[in-house]
């Protein structure tokens, strides 16, 4: 049993309507490139890294190809050796950033792959603790979008059927006061809404914030300041009975470590590119597990979802469709609005063929 060859393709699909997700920056396409680890067997593995408006796509594809020669000829059972030589071999560069990226994404796909020769999903490959999962809408509520906007948004969500939402934060507390409160006068107070300040604000002013909006029971309030700011966000976390979730930006299973030690956070969230792949997020959240703290994703739903339906500490699901225009499936929710984890092999989610031709990369 042998890889035989990893290949990549690189896609760029637009959003039905930009996104301002700063004063400053509009997201308008998505790019990925996209990975498949072929196999012996006939099976392909999958896995992909993600990059707003496409920027710097093709670094990211030459540091995957980079690490091609580790990965062809492996067997896919013996994938920690893989991960092993890879941190070696880009240990010149540095082994967080663009090199991280490079090699979770392979990590996905291996991953990927290793379920779908067992014919069971990732979670099943694990050992999973749940079938279906609370979930929360990210997407719709971003500064840039009037109080009409949320308020739409949330009511097209509810009745979608979803039970919770993300509402991003100003950090000026009169205007994300009167966010907090339009949102909660569509959705009552049996919803769960969760406030994200995106890194914008100081400890002072988050935590004058915190309280601000304490009268809205929020679920969380997340990322107040600077990621790196482990001493800042422990102080914050303290000083506020309102959850503080954090931990999307930082890179691999120790920075996770670093945020438990410092107490940054009530509750982690790893990116699963950033943290560095499937492997190096399940260790974050077992470090998280042994400090009682739970444990969410940051978007790339659609693979997170199978990892956090295998581990005790978890919390809720992000909802993030950035990924949907590449992928065959949708997410289900059950009458509960909770997230229903595809049973199919693998991560349960398949690239769309179709859309890989529509959205090839033509730049």
């Amino acid at each position: 049993m042998k890889i035989t060859a990893l290949r990549t393709i690189l896609v760029e699909f637009p959003y039905p309507r930009p996104m301002g997700l700063a004063a400053n920056f509009v997201l308008r396409t998505g790019g990925c490139v996209l990975v498949f680890l072929e196999s012996d067997q006939g099976t392909v593995g999958e896995g992909l890294a993600y990059t707003f408006n496409a920027d710097r796509i093709k670094l990211m594809n030459d540091m995957v190809q980079s690490l091609s020669p580790l990965v062809v000829g492996l067997d896919p059972r013996l994938s920690g050796s893989f991960l092993t030589r890879a941190a070696v071999n880009v240990r010149s560069v540095g082994e967080s950033g663009l090199a991280m990226i490079g090699i979770g994404v392979i990590d996905q796909a291996l991953w990927d792959l290793r379920a779908k020769l067992a014919n069971t999903n990732v979670a099943g490959l694990i050992g999973a603790y749940r079938t279906t999962m609370p979930v929360y809408n990210s997407t719709d509520y971003w500064i840039t979008r009037s109080l009409d906007e949320i308020q739409q948004a949330a009511a097209d969500h509810k009745q979608r059927g979803f039970r919770g939402l993300k509402l991003r934060l100003t950090g000026q507390i009169a205007e994300d006061v009167a966010r907090a409160k339009a949102v909660r006068d569509v959705v009552g107070p049996d919803f769960s809404v969760l406030g994200d300040l995106n890194q914008r604000s100081t400890v002072p002013n988050a935590i004058r914030l915190g309280h601000a909006l304490e009268q809205f029971n929020l679920t969380w309030l997340e990322e107040p300041v600077p990621y790196h700011d482990h001493t800042g966000e422990a102080a914050i976390t303290a000083a506020l009975d309102t959850p503080v979730a954090s931990g999307e930006s930082v890179y691999g299973s120790r920075g996770i470590l670093e945020m438990l030690r410092a107490h940054a956070s009530d509750i982690v969230m790893p990116d699963l590119m950033r943290v560095g792949g499937p492997t190096e997020f399940m260790k974050a959240v077992a470090f998280a597990e042994a400090y009682g703290t739970p444990a969410s994703n940051h978007c790339f739903t659609e693979m997170s979802m199978q990892l956090l339906a295998a581990i005790p500490n978890f919390i809720v699901l992000e909802y993030m469709p950035w990924l949907e225009p590449i992928y065959a499936e949708r997410l289900k929710l059950d009458a509960q609005g909770h997230a229903i984890i595809p049973e199919g092999p693998g991560w349960g989610f398949a690239f769309d063929q179709a859309a890989i031709k529509k959205y090839a990369y033509a730049r």
